[in-house]
């Protein structure tokens, strides 16, 4: 996995400290109104909003936020007009990024990331600068508990439609196209293993390998910084990095 694959699925292994709730609850609001908003306020028709949920419960978004939000996307509660927009630019180091948001004012989103990346050592570019560098994707995150056979995992997952599987010390990764990602999660669950997350995003076709420590703070400092914001959704990047400086930068 690429190094901020590994930065978020530590990120993800952390508790939200209760500095930081309200904008986890805000960004699993907006993912949830988006998704509604496209695809209908019903989960059971609407893999997006079942995903959108899904992420909101594990990241600890009360119910009555849940529903709220379903409400507001279906436009029953008063919708606020979120619209979807990706920034493009390059971090430290050159490191492509792609930084997904849901905003109902994108003259000022535009300029909180323009801000972001000129403060920690990027630049933000035109549309299409790096996008071409990366290729959407999806990712079913299995635990490796006392069950756990990679064999008969990877022998479910291309069953239900996988294209690969990558095994790490703590989970397995296991990949697969965008549109194959239900079958695939609910073929590995009905296999008997226990998915932890599972999502669309954008890999990197290459990778930048960060060999700076400081560089490396000062890139770790900018993805910190624009996942912080309320309007950014998600941040993909393309660079590899001592994991041991991506636990350190996050304690």
């Amino acid at each position: 996995m690429s190094g901020h694959s590994k930065w978020a699925n530590i990120k993800r292994q952390k508790a939200v400290v209760d500095s930081k709730k309200g904008v986890v609850y805000a960004k699993m609001s907006r993912e949830i109104i988006v998704a509604a908003k496209l695809g209908g306020g019903d989960p059971a028709g609407n893999f997006r909003l079942r995903q959108a949920i899904d992420r909101a419960k594990a990241e600890g978004v009360p119910n009555d936020n849940i529903n709220r939000a379903i409400e507001k996307g279906s436009g029953a509660g008063g919708a606020d007009n979120f619209e979807e927009l990706v920034y493009e630019g390059y971090g430290p180091g050159g490191v492509a990024m792609l930084v997904k948001c849901a905003t109902d004012n994108r003259n000022r989103t535009a300029g909180d990331v323009r801000l972001f990346f000129s403060k920690y050592g990027g630049n933000m570019g035109e549309s299409g600068c790096v996008n071409w560098m990366f290729k959407e994707r999806g990712e079913v995150y299995v635990n490796k508990d006392a069950k756990f056979d990679e064999d008969t995992l990877m022998m479910a997952a291309l069953e239900a439609g996988a294209d690969d599987l990558e095994v790490g010390d703590e989970d397995a990764l296991v990949i697969c196209a965008p549109d194959k990602l239900e079958a695939v999660r609910t073929g590995v669950s009905k296999a008997g293993y226990t998915v932890s997350s599972y999502e669309t995003t954008m890999a990197p076709a290459t990778t930048i390998d960060i060999t700076s420590q400081e560089t490396g703070k000062q890139l770790l400092k900018l993805l910190d910084a624009l996942e912080s914001h309320d309007d950014v959704q998600s941040v993909h990047a393309n660079f590899e990095m001592d994991q041991d400086w991506l636990t350190e930068f996050l304690t």
